[in-house]
């Protein structure tokens, strides 16, 4: 067992000597020390949980608009619209703007789930320690580092798509226009693509962050004998 944990102190640099050494002193005593490509097929399995369980649930009809954490609204710039549209009884036109908005981004997301895969493929054991003895949405973040810019490039061409699909051109001009026939009201024009493409990307990592701070807190969230064991290191 001696020469054991000497290997992995070893492994792991000494780069954060007592924190890592609690972590070695709460390895697994029965059944085996985890090794190097055990721990970062740990943190693959809760990445793949997460994409799974959480992102897949954003592409379904009113993922976005029905879950309070990742609904879109509208900008910030646009929420006077909003409220004066409801204001003036055109509450029902303006819930028809905000549906159009998380629609797109419900479409969107159905591109994600090939781009996570891959990197979740790439997770090495450094970025496995790293994760592992980082804060809780460590492995949230990596993620983010790793795929924030390739998903945007395949998510904005999607939502622009569906606006289009869903006449969403004519509910925006149509809402714009009411709200710009308001008297002592400054007209609004904008291009909302790439608010929702960013709005879209936000959901998707606050649902996987969901899904990783579970993990790490809820023992009853690993669900598989490898993250229980994995994650029996950061605890």
């Amino acid at each position: 067992m001696i020469k054991r944990i000497f290997g992995l102190l070893i492994v792991f640099n000494l780069t954060a000597c007592a924190e890592l050494q609690q972590v070695v002193d709460s390895l697994p005593q029965a059944g085996g020390v985890l090794n190097n490509s055990d721990i970062a097929s740990g943190l693959r399995q809760a990445l793949d949980l997460g994409i799974d369980k959480q992102v897949s649930k954003l592409t379904q009809k009113d993922g976005f608009f029905k879950n309070d954490l990742v609904k879109i609204l509208l900008p910030e710039e646009l929420q006077k619209v909003d409220n004066a549209l409801r204001k003036i009884g055109l509450s029902s036109l303006a819930d028809d703007g905000l549906k159009v908005l998380n629609r797109a981004a419900e479409d969107a997301v159905k591109e994600a789930t090939p781009i996570f895969i891959n990197a979740v493929k790439d997770i090495t054991f450094d970025d496995a320690k790293n994760i592992l003895l980082g804060e809780d949405n460590a492995a949230t973040s990596y993620l983010t580092t790793r795929t924030q810019a390739e998903l945007y490039n395949k998510f904005k061409p999607v939502i622009n798509n569906s606006f289009n699909k869903v006449g969403a051109d004519q509910i925006w001009t149509n809402l714009i226009n009411k709200y710009n026939s308001i008297p002592l009201t400054n007209n609004v024009n904008p291009d909302l693509t790439d608010y929702v493409t960013n709005e879209a990307l936000k959901g998707v990592y606050a649902m996987i962050a969901l899904e990783e701070k579970d993990i790490r807190t809820k023992a009853s969230s690993r669900t598989t004998d490898l993250l229980k064991k994995v994650f029996a290191l950061q605890d």
